[in-house]
């Protein structure tokens, strides 16, 4: 197995043995030796939460750029594959990560969210795989299952030609199809980290030939309490295992947490202050009680003619009080949450996507697995509760450099947040004009 710390007390990520856990609140990881640092550490207390870490540490350290396709060397089926797929040339991130993920290097890359992380990572594990192989020898995990279905089917299409076999391992389906589908040896395995741990467990998922350990939406994956299950994931893999971890933030836990399992990884960051939303339109609308959102947003669905739209509710229990309402007053949308069958949200999802169905009211998490072409329009029913996740959601409606606009509803508790996220994000989110029909 590939090495890990000693003795892992996981719930509170501490080394019994370690000198610096003498407080048993406390518990110290010194980072990756570099040039420039040796010692820093980061200190969590379990009532603070991580303290900042010195800038220098969360810099990239490497900045090397192949700006085309042709010049990766790519193998003939998969370049093919990447061309047939509507690439022209890469995308700012691909041109940095792609070469070093494919060279064995541990990577962190950071890009916004619908900059084309998701080809990212597949054309990287589709040039290293061995086609004639029948064995899983990339594992990409995700935080949602509709996410995990999204990457599945841009693994399979760009490896069209290559005669590849990509399997999506998540919960909600039958185990007996997961274990049938396993042991016909997929070379790419992509799915959600309860559901891969147990296919590992039960030694249909053989680890043997793996090469590539792939984390998309880190920061959801290791901020938000998969952090334990991604361990146990790891541990199970052979210790040569390569890993890559790509998110549209970096926080500094998930910074901290990426020390455990990664070795001297290349780092391609964007600082917090140069995370762009470039090509989005941001605007809010003061409303006074939260009661008066519905009627706003009401008055906004008969203003503007909507291509496609996500409105996003902090809550599974609103978005169906608001699905509700919506369609009380003849307003034809779409709900989806996590207390829903999987079945039907693959329903919901692909009504979506074909267009038969024009709005959608979804939470946070869900907001990762939604990559529509069509989205012109996001719309914040709520403010997120975490700033971070504002990118998330509003990447829906301009991705890979598509325009779109994201409208706010702001009350008099919220205007905070929303300075706190202008800050966050160097942006500015101006108050809705009278033409905004016309933008969208």
């Amino acid at each position: 197995l590939r090495r890990r710390p000693p003795h892992w007390d996981r719930l509170s990520l501490r080394n019994p043995h370690s000198v610096h856990t003498q407080n048993p609140t406390v518990f110290r990881s010194q980072f990756f030796a570099c040039d420039h640092f040796s010692t820093t550490v980061a200190i969590m207390s379990a009532d603070k939460g991580l303290e900042e870490v010195p800038e220098a540490l969360i810099e990239s350290n490497y900045d090397d750029v192949t700006d085309s396709f042709d010049a990766m060397e790519l193998k003939p089926e998969l370049l093919r594959g990447v061309y047939a797929y509507g690439f022209e040339r890469p995308s700012a991130i691909q041109q940095r990560a792609i070469i070093p993920i494919i060279k064995g290097n541990d990577v962190i890359a950071q890009a916004q969210s619908g900059t084309g992380k998701t080809a990212t990572f597949s054309i990287s594990a589709l040039q290293k795989i061995d086609s004639n192989l029948k064995a899983c020898q990339a594992l990409i995990v995700a935080p949602t299952r509709e996410l995990a279905q999204q990457i599945q089917k841009v693994v399979v299409a760009i490896g069209d030609f290559m005669s590849i076999n990509c399997h999506a391992c998540i919960g909600g389906t039958a185990v007996r199809d997961d274990m049938n589908a396993l042991r016909e040896g997929p070379q790419i395995v992509v799915g959600t980290p309860g559901r891969i741990h147990d296919m590992i467990q039960r030694r249909v998922l053989r680890t043997d030939s793996m090469k590539l350990f792939i984390l998309d939406e880190a920061d959801e994956m290791l901020s938000r309490g998969f952090t334990e299950q991604i361990y146990d994931i790891f541990q199970l893999l052979p210790q040569s295992t390569q890993v890559t971890l790509l998110s549209a933030t970096m926080p500094q836990d998930v910074l901290e947490v990426t020390t455990k399992f990664m070795r001297d990884p290349i780092r391609i960051l964007v600082k917090k202050q140069e995370l762009t939303l470039e090509g989005i339109k941001q605007f809010y609308i003061a409303v006074e009680k939260e009661e008066w959102k519905l009627d706003t947003l009401s008055d906004l669905y008969e203003t503007v003619t909507i291509t496609q739209a996500v409105i996003f509710c902090n809550t599974r229990r609103k978005v169906d009080w608001l699905t509700d309402k919506l369609t009380a007053r003849d307003f034809t949308v779409s709900a989806m949450h996590g207390d829903m069958e999987q079945a039907q949200r693959d329903v919901i999802m692909k009504e979506f996507r074909s267009g038969s169905s024009r709005v959608l009211i979804a939470t946070d998490l869900l907001a990762r697995g939604i990559d529509v072409q069509q989205v012109s329009l996001v719309i914040n029913y709520d403010l997120p509760a975490n700033r971070e996740n504002y990118i998330h959601r509003i990447g829906r409606g301009g991705r890979f450099g598509r325009k779109g606009v994201a409208i706010n509803f702001v009350t008099a508790d919220d205007v905070r947040m929303m300075r706190e996220i202008e800050q966050f994000y160097s942006t500015q989110i101006e108050e809705m004009p009278m033409n905004v029909a016309d933008l969208i």
